[in-house]
């Protein structure tokens, strides 16, 4: 919700797709920059506590964009300014939840878990730009958005403090420049995580068209906040469905060439999102992409947490989530920059095109992957597992 109110926010004061870009831009800056100090963080400290410090900033975050909206933009820095210190937040709060997962579940039902928890994560995405374009339009304006968005992360807040489990396995080394890095040489000695990762960051990066949509419900589609909302939702529904869906099936028996083809379905139906000029044809293309995707991010989060050990989980964890986060924040700052240059539909039809390449150079690049089976057969030995 917040980022549908934030997007709309920005594009209604200046008309410039470059700055949707710099959205993208500065919300990734702080996975990049601090991405050694947040993996250590969740793999030093109580992972629960850095979540709480982390959702409490998030909610202060939206009622200082509900003030600043409600006494009038004169410029955008504020609006940057706040973007950079919920990026912040997100940087710190990514690796701490996904590496506090395997201490909530036995490992024989991670698996399950990943797909269950990706789930209701889309679900809430479908939910957020639904709701969002209907309160942006009936509330008149993003400040309604913004106070809906203080209340529900209030009770995120709430319903995380009712957590209860225990810490696990922590770092006990000193803060040395060897055990912050430590995470990156892990990720680059393993061709099927690095690849894993390299596949999502370059075809997403290249292929995300979630930035121009306020430009393609505007002008393209020409459809209003509501259709705007609609479109922001429908890669969540998709992914959701397929998320749903997988919870009911068995683990992939070739999960690396699964993940190759999906990616690959995520390419062409961007292709044919950009060339669409019907809001239903496109609206399905976008649906197309969320589930395409659901099943790298399935097999992507699996590998990550079950061929890591468990101390080191966090740091893992926060290089994984500086990839994802190159690959959407800065895949919208692609998009920004690239729809200023060549034009929205141009632009969308390169990214689509380009990912189609990706996916060929990674196939070849990474055989390890190409050739992985089951995914209830990366564990790693060292593993723990939940009472």
């Amino acid at each position: 919700m917040q980022f549908v109110a934030v997007s709309w926010q920005v594009y209604d004061f200046t008309k410039k797709p470059m700055d949707l870009g710099f959205i993208g831009l500065v919300l990734f800056m702080p996975a990049f920059l601090f991405s050694l100090a947040t993996g250590h963080a969740a793999d030093r400290f109580d992972r629960r506590k850095v979540m709480i410090v982390c959702f409490s900033a998030l909610a202060l975050s939206s009622l200082t964009l509900l003030f600043l909206t409600n006494r009038g933009l004169s410029n955008l820095w504020p609006i940057y300014f706040l973007l950079f210190f919920i990026g912040t937040a997100h940087a710190f709060v990514g690796p701490a939840s996904q590496a506090l997962m395997p201490q909530l579940v036995p490992q024989h039902h991670f698996h399950n878990a990943v797909t269950w928890n990706s789930s209701m994560w889309q679900l809430a995405r479908i939910a957020g730009p639904s709701l969002g374009g209907v309160i942006l339009h009936y509330g008149h304006g993003p400040a309604s958005v913004y106070a809906a968005d203080a209340i529900l992360t209030g009770l995120g807040l709430l319903l995380l403090l009712a957590i209860k489990t225990r810490t696990g396995r922590m770092e006990t080394a000193a803060a040395t420049w060897e055990t912050l890095i430590a995470g990156l040489k892990y990720v680059r000695r393993n061709p099927v995580l690095f690849g894993a990762i390299s596949l999502d960051l370059f075809a997403v990066l290249f292929g995300g068209v979630e930035a121009l949509l306020p430009i393609f419900a505007k002008e393209v589609l020409q459809v209003g906040e509501r259709g705007f909302g609609a479109l922001r939702a429908a890669p969540a529904l998709g992914a959701a469905f397929m998320a749903i869906t997988l919870t009911h099936l068995p683990p992939f028996r070739k999960a690396g060439a699964t993940m190759f083809w999906c990616v690959a379905g995520f390419g062409l139906f961007t292709i044919v999102f950009a060339l669409s000029k019907n809001f239903f044809l496109s609206l399905a293309c976008l649906v197309l992409l969320g589930a395409f995707d659901m099943v790298s991010v399935v097999v992507r989060h699996t590998l990550v947490q079950l061929k890591t050990p468990p101390a080191m989980r966090g740091r893992v964890s926060a290089v994984n989530l500086v990839f994802i986060g190159a690959s959407n924040e800065l895949g919208q700052f692609e998009s920004g920059l690239t729809a200023k240059w060549f034009g929205t539909v141009p632009a969308a039809v390169v990214g689509g095109i380009c990912t189609l390449v990706v996916v060929g150079v990674c196939a070849w690049a990474f055989p390890p992957l190409r050739k992985f089976g089951r995914l209830d057969t990366a564990h790693h030995e060292d593993s723990d597992e939940a009472p």
